[in-house]
Parts: structure tokens; sequence; C-alpha cells
């Protein structure tokens, strides 16, 4: 009854042995990270004093330790054997596993490491297992534990055997990351060297306006990568044109006669996202009445466009990550594996860079999708492309609403001068919100609701922020008053356009010294900016906040090339 309730308990503790690798080979692709976690599970569990990992070495294909537990850094450096020499070699070159009760009286035994002999005349044995896969031995499994009364190797070398598979899946999914990745770098690197080629005449997209030289660039782009089968991956603001970009690059491409699909990421929960992508069976949930297609399947031999990519939650990321890398998925309560041949274009507005840093992203994920990456600019710096735009909404509204509406030149101007924080889409609403409420067949420059001061862009980014600002402002310096309005007014230089821009500071002479003036403490181009949003982008009040005469705000917005907003 004692060995039966012995051997129960033996295998109670293997069984969440395996379940614990498991989970902390399935968190990462960092098998650095995860086989030191995985060895600290397996010796804590089974009481061995000391495992350790040994894997070919790339450079030389010495096998080198690669993790281990209970070993000295000295110890681990000098573990290194050739294929075939002693017992990790013989195991290495033959993929069978090796029993050794007792290491003294093994004359086969190299212990390169120091780590692994007897100790104090104790009984040592040393366990060594193959990582096998289908097709190759990919390293070693090497274990010492103290022999004691009741001690069965038979039984530590099954479980050793048993976590040595799942090493080795981790290892050879670890290389196939590698070199996929590797390919892809070359790859975009062959791109990019193309893309920064001069561009020679115009370009054209359907459905997208920009003559400027920042959306020529973008067109460029668009036409180098859209032949290819690279995934790519579209930055920008909100509101400047991605998906009308990705149609663009499916329509470019040979998959042009495929479907085209998107898929709002950030619209959907997880678990919507999952059967949305991957569809699911007959019975997989309440409500699934039959098998249903996802948009994986529906994109196959076309293209499947993602947009908002950043706002995946972290445990989707990882599936997403496995169907991407394996170009397979199985259907959510299904289990038979559905292989698919589909062309990925992702967008976000998001800095991903910063998301992984801070471990909002998952590092491999962000290298699959950032292959080919295209820039969008926001509207504000490419202003030579409002009037076609603006064209272009308004031709489009004409011929919907079977009117003949038309923009004079003092409209244009207003429109050409606006920031636009909400760039195409923001310049789209106001132009046919304008064009709906407007009487007679002209759209003045009264007409649009920032003249009325009912602009809703300027209600939603100031709020009455100047106002509050100069219930507090502090005293007026003694250089302000009129004289330093008309100073504010000659710091910057208002184009013909009516925008008021900061150009090169490289011919203005220094900014005269100040004794009150003192360094922002969070940078001094950050405290700027922070002035100007809270003034409302009034120089005047900005300076009185920084207790700086007009004067030296002008120089100072000059001197950081600081574009003045005008609404």
């Amino acid at each position: 009854m004692l060995s039966r309730t012995s051997h129960d308990q033996r295998s109670h503790v293997e069984l969440i042995t395996v379940y614990e690798i498991c989970r902390i080979l399935g968190a990462s692709l960092d098998i650095d990270r995860t086989f030191r976690a995985a060895l600290n599970v397996l010796a804590a569990h089974l009481a061995l004093s000391r495992v350790m990992i040994v894997l070919p070495r790339a450079e030389d294909g010495l096998l080198a330790v690669h993790s281990t537990v209970g070993l000295s850094r000295e110890q681990e450096q000098r573990g290194t054997w050739q294929d075939g020499e002693g017992v990790i070699g013989h195991v290495h070159a033959s993929g069978m596993a090796v029993v050794l009760p007792d290491v003294a009286q093994a004359p086969e035994f190299i212990d390169r490491t120091g780590a692994f002999g007897a100790h104090d005349g104790q009984m040592t044995a040393f366990v060594v297992v193959p990582l096998k896969t289908d097709k190759s031995v990919v390293g070693v499994l090497a274990a010492q534990r103290m022999v004691q009364g009741g001690a069965r190797l038979s039984d530590d070398q099954r479980i050793l055997t048993m976590v040595a598979t799942l090493l080795a899946q981790a290892a050879q999914l670890h290389d196939a990351v590698r070199d996929e990745h590797q390919r892809l770098q070359l790859e975009a690197t062959r791109l990019q060297k193309a893309l920064r080629r001069e561009p020679r005449g115009r370009y054209a997209l359907d459905n997208v306006v920009g003559d400027s030289q920042p959306m020529q660039q973008v067109f460029n782009e668009v036409h180098q990568a859209a032949p290819s089968r690279a995934t790519v991956l579209l930055r920008g603001e909100s509101g400047t044109g991605k998906e009308a970009v990705a149609r663009a690059i499916h329509y470019l491409s040979p998959r042009k006669e495929a479907a085209f699909i998107k898929v709002n990421c950030a619209a959907l929960t997880e678990s919507l996202l999952e059967s949305e992508l991957f569809g699911h069976e007959k019975g997989a949930f309440t409500g699934a009445t039959g098998d249903r297609k996802g948009r994986f399947e529906l994109a196959h031999g076309g293209t499947l466009f993602l947009d908002e990519i950043g706002d995946v939650s972290p445990g989707f990321q990882a599936k997403l990550l496995r169907v991407l890398q394996e170009r397979e998925f199985e259907r959510v309560g299904g289990s038979k594996p559905v292989k698919v041949d589909v062309r990925l274009i992702c967008a976000t507005n998001r800095d991903l860079e910063k998301m992984v840093r801070r471990g909002e992203y998952r590092a491999d994920l962000y290298y699959r999708i950032n292959v080919v990456s295209i820039f969008l600019p926001p509207l504000r710096e490419r202003r030579a492309d409002i009037p076609p735009l603006v064209a272009h909404f308004l031709d489009r509204y004409n011929k919907e609403n079977r009117r003949n509406l038309k923009v004079t030149p003092e409209a244009m101007k207003v429109l050409t001068s606006c920031y636009w924080p909400g760039n195409v889409r923001e310049l789209e609403n106001c132009i046919e919100r304008t064009a709906t409420m407007v009487q007679g067949e002209l759209i003045r420059d009264v007409a649009f609701p920032c003249k009325q001061n009912r602009c809703l862009t300027q209600t939603l980014h100031f709020l009455d922020k100047a106002d509050a600002v100069a219930a507090v402002a502090l005293p007026e310096p003694a250089t302000a008053g009129a004289d330093g309005e008309r100073r504010v007014a000659a710091a910057g230089r208002e184009d013909a356009d009516g925008i008021t821009r900061i150009g090169p500071t490289e011919h203005l002479p220094p900014s005269p010294a100040r004794a009150d003036a003192q360094e922002p403490p969070d940078g001094e181009r950050e405290r700027l900016i922070w002035a100007m949003e809270q003034c409302g982008w009034v120089q005047a009040k900005a300076a009185r906040l920084l207790r700086l005469s007009p004067r030296q705000l002008g120089y100072a917005l000059q001197k950081h090339r600081i574009e003045v907003r005008k609404f």
C-alpha cells in the first residue's frame, strides 16, 4: 500500500511538472529565458541537484552549455564537447538516452564542467536524454541525482524524455522564426533600397488624392511594395487614409482578382475577434448553429487588411503570431488545421516601438508585421493637397445631392490655414457639413463654423484653455504691451497662404539673455508646446505664462521649429 501511494505521488508531481513547463514554453519564444525557467521547475519538483541543456554552437559546431541550474558561470563556460565525445556527445550523435547509476564507475563519463562528478564519496547518478524532433537531434538534456534509498532512475529517464521533447519543439520553433525573420529583413532591406531610388515621373493611386512631394513618395513606395508578397505595415495618424492605401496596394498586386477583406481589430473583443478571423464550427458556442468561415479563409488567395493592429490584446497577439508564422489555424471549436495563402496588410496609429519596450506588445509579432513600413504624412505636412482634396470631396457631394457648389478663394484660404488634427477625415466632414448648411451655390469663408467660433475641433482640443489661463496669468513683463504684440507678429513669418510657420534659425541673431528666465524642468521644447496649448496658441499669453517677453518666445519657437497652430 505504501509503494502504491508513493507511486501515485510521483505521478502527480510529474504531471504538475510537465504542465508548468508547457505553460512556460508557451508564454514566449525567447528560449534563453524560458529554458532557464523550465530547468528551475524541473530541478525543484524532482529534487535534482544539477540540470543543464547542451546545444550545438552556431560558429564552430561544438556542443556547448546553453542553460543550467546549479552551475557557476565558470563551470558553464568550460562545458564544451565534440560530437560523439563522452556521454553528452554520444547521446547527441546517437539520439539514444543514457543512464549512469554511478559516474565514478563509468569510464566513458567526461565531466568538462567539473560539476557533475562524485561528491564526498556519495553515489551520484547521471541521466542524459536527447532533445529530438522528427528530423534530427537538436540538443541534450542532462541531470544529476544523488542516489539514495528508493531512487528509481527509470522514472527520472521517463520524465526527462517528456520534458526534452517539449524543449526540442520550442528550440525548433525558435530557429524557424529566427530564419524567417532574417529572410524578411533581407527582403525589407531590398525593398527599402528600391524605395530610396529617385522616382521617375509622377505616381497616382485610385481613390487617393496627393500631388505633394510627401504623398508622391508614399505612392512610389506603394508601387514598389505592391507586386511582392511582403507584409506591409501602414503607419500614420488617424484619418490619413490608411485603408484607401491598403486597398490600392491590393489592386496593384497580382492578387487583385481575389478578395480584399478588412477587419477593424479595435472594434471587437478578443473572443469575437478570434471567431471573426478564424471562423467557428457548429456547436462551438451558444448560437453557433452552423459552420462559418473566418476572414482568413475568405481572404484565401487575396489580401487581408487588419486595421488598428496595435490595439489587439496580449492574449490574441500570441494566437495571431502562430497563424502568421505557420500560415495555418484551427477554427473555434475545431481540431482540423486550415491552411491559407493570404497577403497581410496591417495599419496602426500607435507607437508600436514604445509599446514593445513597455511590454505591452509582443516583440516577435512586431517583427512579423513590420516588414515593409509605409508612413502616411498628416495633412498639415502636405497642405498642397488640400485644394485637390476639397475639389474631390465637393465633386462627390454635388453628384450625390444634385447640386453645383463651388468654393471661393477666400474660403479655400481658410481651409489651407487650418491645422487639421483629424487629417483627411476631418477635412471631408468639414466640407460635407458646410456644403449641407450653406445657402446658394458658393461656399464663402464665413460659411465655415470656425468663423462663428463653433469649430468642433477647436472645442475638442482646447476647451477654453485660453480663458482659464488668462484668469490666473502672471503679471505681464514691462517689455510687453503694444510694442510686444508687434514683436510677436515679427517673430513668425506669415506666408501667402495665411499660415504662421517657423523656419530655419541659422541666420537669426541669438536670443537675448534674461536674468529671470529659467530652464524648464521637463525640457524646453515640451514646456513651450505645453504653454502654447494652455493659451490656445496665443503667443502673447504664452509669453506671460512663461515669464518671457514676446520676442524671447518668438525666438524660442523659431529655435525649436514649432509650427504655430492656426484654426
